[in-house]
Protein backbone atom coordinates (compact mmCIF):
# COMPACT_ATOMS: atom_id res chain seq x y z
CA UNK A 1 0.00 0.00 0.00
CA UNK A 2 1.29 3.44 -0.82
CA UNK A 3 0.10 5.44 2.09
CA UNK A 4 0.34 8.80 0.90
CA UNK A 5 -1.03 8.35 -2.62
CA UNK A 6 -4.01 6.85 -1.13
CA UNK A 7 -4.60 9.47 1.83
CA UNK A 8 -4.27 11.76 -1.41
CA UNK A 9 -7.15 9.91 -3.27
CA UNK A 10 -9.20 9.77 -0.11
CA UNK A 11 -8.76 13.88 0.40
CA UNK A 12 -9.48 14.68 -3.51
CA UNK A 13 -12.40 12.62 -2.84
CA UNK A 14 -13.72 14.83 -0.12
CA UNK A 15 -12.38 18.29 -1.68
CA UNK A 16 -14.29 17.35 -4.85
CA UNK A 17 -17.52 16.49 -2.25
CA UNK A 18 -17.43 19.78 -0.49
CA UNK A 19 -17.42 21.81 -3.68
CA UNK A 20 -20.31 19.70 -4.71
CA UNK A 21 -22.43 19.41 -1.80
CA UNK A 22 -22.32 22.20 0.27
CA UNK A 23 -24.40 25.75 -1.50
CA UNK A 24 -22.25 27.61 -4.32
CA UNK A 25 -21.13 30.93 -3.18
CA UNK A 26 -23.61 32.46 -5.52
CA UNK A 27 -26.47 31.71 -3.30
CA UNK A 28 -28.56 34.30 -1.47
CA UNK A 29 -27.58 35.76 0.45
CA UNK A 30 -24.32 35.48 -0.48
CA UNK A 31 -22.12 36.83 1.93
CA UNK A 32 -23.05 33.67 4.28
CA UNK A 33 -22.41 31.41 1.51
CA UNK A 34 -18.97 33.07 0.74
CA UNK A 35 -18.59 32.57 4.54
CA UNK A 36 -19.37 28.92 4.67
CA UNK A 37 -16.91 27.90 1.50
CA UNK A 38 -14.47 30.45 2.58
CA UNK A 39 -14.40 28.18 5.79
CA UNK A 40 -15.24 24.78 4.51
CA UNK A 41 -12.24 24.94 1.07
CA UNK A 42 -9.36 26.66 3.84
CA UNK A 43 -7.66 23.05 3.23
CA UNK A 44 -6.33 21.32 5.89
CA UNK A 45 -5.53 17.57 7.14
CA UNK A 46 -9.27 16.23 6.01
CA UNK A 47 -8.89 14.07 9.11
CA UNK A 48 -12.61 13.14 9.80
CA UNK A 49 -13.98 13.04 6.31
CA UNK A 50 -10.66 10.99 5.07
CA UNK A 51 -11.36 7.98 8.46
CA UNK A 52 -15.10 8.23 7.40
CA UNK A 53 -14.06 6.78 3.69
CA UNK A 54 -11.49 4.81 5.02
CA UNK A 55 -13.69 2.96 7.34
CA UNK A 56 -16.43 2.54 4.46
CA UNK A 57 -13.92 1.31 1.85
CA UNK A 58 -12.58 -1.21 4.60
CA UNK A 59 -15.85 -3.14 4.96
CA UNK A 60 -17.47 -3.07 1.84
CA UNK A 61 -14.42 -2.67 -1.08
CA UNK A 62 -15.03 -0.60 -3.77
CA UNK A 63 -13.58 -3.48 -5.79
CA UNK A 64 -15.75 -6.54 -3.82
CA UNK A 65 -18.00 -7.36 -6.85
CA UNK A 66 -20.98 -6.47 -5.44
CA UNK A 67 -22.91 -2.64 -5.15
CA UNK A 68 -20.16 -0.39 -3.68
CA UNK A 69 -21.42 1.27 -0.71
CA UNK A 70 -17.94 3.45 -1.06
CA UNK A 71 -20.15 6.59 -2.58
CA UNK A 72 -22.68 6.41 0.39
CA UNK A 73 -20.23 7.10 2.37
CA UNK A 74 -19.15 10.82 0.92
CA UNK A 75 -22.40 12.55 2.12
CA UNK A 76 -21.83 11.39 5.43
CA UNK A 77 -17.60 12.40 5.57
CA UNK A 78 -18.59 15.95 4.37
CA UNK A 79 -21.16 16.01 6.85
CA UNK A 80 -18.25 15.17 9.68
CA UNK A 81 -16.05 18.13 8.05
CA UNK A 82 -19.17 20.93 7.86
CA UNK A 83 -19.46 20.02 11.53
CA UNK A 84 -15.78 20.16 12.51
CA UNK A 85 -15.66 23.29 10.55
CA UNK A 86 -18.24 25.28 12.03
CA UNK A 87 -16.68 23.63 15.43
CA UNK A 88 -13.76 25.79 14.26
CA UNK A 89 -15.42 29.34 13.16
CA UNK A 90 -16.99 29.25 16.41
CA UNK A 91 -14.19 28.65 18.60
CA UNK A 92 -11.86 30.95 17.01
CA UNK A 93 -14.23 33.96 18.01
CA UNK A 94 -13.13 36.84 20.11
CA UNK A 95 -15.42 35.45 23.03
CA UNK A 96 -13.48 31.78 22.80
CA UNK A 97 -10.43 31.89 21.57
CA UNK A 98 -10.27 35.09 20.26
CA UNK A 99 -7.64 33.82 17.27
CA UNK A 100 -6.52 35.95 13.91
CA UNK A 101 -5.23 32.38 11.71
CA UNK A 102 -6.59 28.94 10.75
CA UNK A 103 -5.09 27.08 8.89
CA UNK A 104 -2.68 29.59 7.53
CA UNK A 105 -5.41 32.06 6.51
CA UNK A 106 -7.74 34.88 8.59
CA UNK A 107 -10.26 33.39 10.65
CA UNK A 108 -13.89 33.74 9.41
CA UNK A 109 -14.88 36.59 11.61
CA UNK A 110 -11.42 38.17 10.84
CA UNK A 111 -12.07 37.75 6.74
CA UNK A 112 -15.97 38.69 6.99
CA UNK A 113 -16.97 40.06 10.76
CA UNK A 114 -18.37 38.69 13.55
CA UNK A 115 -22.26 38.10 12.79
CA UNK A 116 -20.84 36.40 9.34
CA UNK A 117 -18.97 34.08 10.75
CA UNK A 118 -21.64 33.31 13.59
CA UNK A 119 -24.03 32.48 11.50
CA UNK A 120 -21.99 30.72 8.53
CA UNK A 121 -21.12 28.47 11.47
CA UNK A 122 -24.32 28.00 12.15
CA UNK A 123 -25.43 27.34 8.89
CA UNK A 124 -22.81 24.67 8.49
CA UNK A 125 -23.94 22.75 11.95
CA UNK A 126 -27.45 22.39 9.56
CA UNK A 127 -25.77 21.67 6.35
CA UNK A 128 -24.58 18.41 8.35
CA UNK A 129 -27.55 17.25 9.28
CA UNK A 130 -28.91 18.51 5.39
CA UNK A 131 -26.89 16.19 3.87
CA UNK A 132 -27.42 12.94 6.20
CA UNK A 133 -31.52 13.52 5.27
CA UNK A 134 -30.89 14.36 1.96
CA UNK A 135 -28.66 11.59 0.87
CA UNK A 136 -29.53 8.62 2.98
CA UNK A 137 -33.39 8.74 3.14
CA UNK A 138 -33.90 5.71 0.99
CA UNK A 139 -32.15 3.79 3.38
CA UNK A 140 -34.21 4.64 6.89
CA UNK A 141 -31.94 2.88 9.23
CA UNK A 142 -28.56 3.60 8.04
CA UNK A 143 -30.18 7.54 8.18
CA UNK A 144 -30.90 7.66 11.80
CA UNK A 145 -28.17 5.96 12.97
CA UNK A 146 -25.90 8.66 11.67
CA UNK A 147 -28.06 11.39 12.74
CA UNK A 148 -27.92 10.07 16.01
CA UNK A 149 -24.00 9.13 15.83
CA UNK A 150 -23.29 12.77 14.44
CA UNK A 151 -25.80 14.08 17.65
CA UNK A 152 -24.40 12.81 19.73
CA UNK A 153 -21.07 13.32 19.26
CA UNK A 154 -22.10 17.36 18.34
CA UNK A 155 -23.90 17.73 21.31
CA UNK A 156 -23.94 19.48 24.74
CA UNK A 157 -22.74 16.37 26.28
CA UNK A 158 -19.33 15.78 23.76
CA UNK A 159 -18.45 18.27 21.67
CA UNK A 160 -20.12 21.55 22.70
CA UNK A 161 -19.85 19.63 26.67
CA UNK A 162 -16.31 19.92 25.98
CA UNK A 163 -15.92 23.27 24.48
CA UNK A 164 -17.73 24.52 27.87
CA UNK A 165 -15.34 22.81 30.31
CA UNK A 166 -12.95 24.46 28.21
CA UNK A 167 -13.42 27.56 28.56
CA UNK A 168 -14.61 26.80 32.22
CA UNK A 169 -10.60 25.55 32.44
CA UNK A 170 -9.07 28.92 31.45
CA UNK A 171 -6.71 30.09 34.50
CA UNK A 172 -8.30 27.42 36.65
CA UNK A 173 -5.44 26.81 39.07
CA UNK A 174 -6.63 23.51 40.61
CA UNK A 175 -8.09 21.99 37.32
CA UNK A 176 -7.60 18.19 37.47
CA UNK A 177 -6.11 15.55 35.23
CA UNK A 178 -9.80 13.88 35.36
CA UNK A 179 -11.28 17.35 34.08
CA UNK A 180 -8.97 18.09 30.97
CA UNK A 181 -9.35 14.47 30.08
CA UNK A 182 -12.99 14.71 30.17
CA UNK A 183 -12.53 18.27 28.18
CA UNK A 184 -10.07 16.41 25.31
CA UNK A 185 -12.46 13.05 25.22
CA UNK A 186 -15.57 15.52 24.28
CA UNK A 187 -13.60 18.23 22.50
CA UNK A 188 -11.87 16.44 20.54
CA UNK A 189 -12.15 12.79 20.38
CA UNK A 190 -16.13 12.13 20.11
CA UNK A 191 -16.12 13.85 16.75
CA UNK A 192 -13.10 11.00 15.75
CA UNK A 193 -14.70 8.35 17.03
CA UNK A 194 -18.28 9.38 15.06
CA UNK A 195 -16.27 9.91 12.20
CA UNK A 196 -15.21 6.30 12.66
CA UNK A 197 -17.92 4.97 12.88
CA UNK A 198 -19.96 6.57 10.71
CA UNK A 199 -17.39 5.05 7.97
CA UNK A 200 -18.56 1.40 9.81
CA UNK A 201 -22.38 2.09 9.48
CA UNK A 202 -22.31 3.19 5.71
CA UNK A 203 -20.12 0.11 5.02
CA UNK A 204 -22.49 -2.41 6.88
CA UNK A 205 -20.13 -3.36 9.87
CA UNK A 206 -21.66 -5.17 13.20
CA UNK A 207 -22.19 -4.13 16.32
CA UNK A 208 -18.61 -5.22 17.44
CA UNK A 209 -16.96 -3.79 15.02
CA UNK A 210 -18.68 -0.54 15.28
CA UNK A 211 -17.47 -1.08 19.43
CA UNK A 212 -13.93 -1.06 18.56
CA UNK A 213 -14.24 1.92 15.97
CA UNK A 214 -15.63 3.69 19.36
CA UNK A 215 -12.52 2.22 21.49
CA UNK A 216 -9.99 3.20 18.76
CA UNK A 217 -11.75 7.16 18.35
CA UNK A 218 -11.89 7.19 21.88
CA UNK A 219 -7.87 6.87 22.43
CA UNK A 220 -7.20 8.69 18.71
CA UNK A 221 -9.12 11.39 20.17
CA UNK A 222 -6.84 11.94 22.89
CA UNK A 223 -3.55 11.30 21.66
CA UNK A 224 -4.86 13.45 19.12
CA UNK A 225 -5.60 16.60 21.28
CA UNK A 226 -2.50 15.46 23.62
CA UNK A 227 0.05 16.28 20.65
CA UNK A 228 -1.99 19.47 19.77
CA UNK A 229 -0.88 20.68 23.29
CA UNK A 230 2.78 19.99 22.66
CA UNK A 231 2.82 21.75 18.74
CA UNK A 232 1.28 24.29 20.62
CA UNK A 233 4.06 24.96 22.93
CA UNK A 234 6.47 24.05 21.36
CA UNK A 235 5.91 24.74 17.25
CA UNK A 236 6.11 28.30 15.54
CA UNK A 237 2.88 30.41 14.09
CA UNK A 238 4.15 29.56 10.58
CA UNK A 239 4.50 25.87 10.83
CA UNK A 240 0.84 25.35 12.50
CA UNK A 241 -0.63 27.94 10.28
CA UNK A 242 -2.51 29.01 13.70
CA UNK A 243 -1.36 31.05 16.41
CA UNK A 244 0.97 29.21 18.22
CA UNK A 245 1.72 29.56 21.95
CA UNK A 246 -2.30 30.48 22.40
CA UNK A 247 -2.83 28.14 25.37
CA UNK A 248 -0.11 29.11 27.29
CA UNK A 249 -1.02 33.04 26.41
CA UNK A 250 -4.81 32.04 27.74
CA UNK A 251 -3.61 29.87 30.83
CA UNK A 252 -5.10 27.30 29.55
CA UNK A 253 -5.70 23.89 31.43
CA UNK A 254 -3.47 21.34 28.96
CA UNK A 255 -1.52 17.98 29.09
CA UNK A 256 1.25 20.28 29.15
CA UNK A 257 0.77 22.74 31.67
CA UNK A 258 -0.27 19.71 34.32
CA UNK A 259 1.88 17.29 33.09
CA UNK A 260 5.13 18.66 31.25
CA UNK A 261 5.98 18.05 27.73
CA UNK A 262 7.94 14.79 28.65
CA UNK A 263 4.75 13.32 30.11
CA UNK A 264 2.79 14.66 27.52
CA UNK A 265 4.62 12.66 24.66
CA UNK A 266 4.37 9.56 26.80
CA UNK A 267 0.91 10.08 27.13
CA UNK A 268 0.36 11.15 24.17
CA UNK A 269 2.36 7.33 22.59
CA UNK A 270 0.01 5.47 25.13
CA UNK A 271 -3.26 6.24 23.63
CA UNK A 272 -1.56 6.01 20.07
CA UNK A 273 -0.58 2.36 20.75
CA UNK A 274 -3.76 1.81 22.39
CA UNK A 275 -5.91 3.02 18.87
CA UNK A 276 -3.87 0.78 16.73
CA UNK A 277 -4.15 -2.25 18.93
CA UNK A 278 -7.99 -1.96 18.77
CA UNK A 279 -7.60 -0.87 14.82
CA UNK A 280 -5.57 -4.11 14.23
CA UNK A 281 -8.74 -6.23 15.42
CA UNK A 282 -10.54 -4.75 12.48
CA UNK A 283 -10.66 -6.88 9.23
CA UNK A 284 -7.39 -7.28 7.57
CA UNK A 285 -5.64 -4.97 10.20
CA UNK A 286 -6.65 -1.74 8.92
CA UNK A 287 -3.33 -1.00 7.08
CA UNK A 288 -3.73 2.51 6.06
CA UNK A 289 -5.98 3.61 9.16
CA UNK A 290 -3.17 2.37 11.18
CA UNK A 291 -0.87 4.01 9.10
CA UNK A 292 -2.57 7.01 9.51
CA UNK A 293 -3.02 7.03 12.76
CA UNK A 294 1.14 6.10 13.13
CA UNK A 295 1.61 9.30 10.56
CA UNK A 296 -0.14 11.14 13.24
CA UNK A 297 1.97 10.90 16.05
CA UNK A 298 4.59 12.24 14.05
CA UNK A 299 2.95 15.60 12.40
CA UNK A 300 4.14 19.06 12.57
CA UNK A 301 0.99 20.59 13.28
Amino acid sequence: MDFSAQFEHYRQRVERGLDDLAPPAATRPTRLHSAMRYSLQAGGKRLRPVLTLAVADLFAPADSGSESKIPDALPAAIALECIHTYSLIHDDLPCMDNDDLRRGRPTAHRQFDEATALLAGDALLTLAFQLVARHYAGTPALCAALTRTLADAAGSEQLIGGQMADLLAEKKADATAAELEYIHLNKTAAMLGAALVAGGLCGGAGEAHLATLRDAGRHLGLAFQITDDILDATADTATLGKTAGKDAKADKTTYVKLHGLADSRHYAQAHTAAALAALRLLPGEAPFLTALVESLTERKN
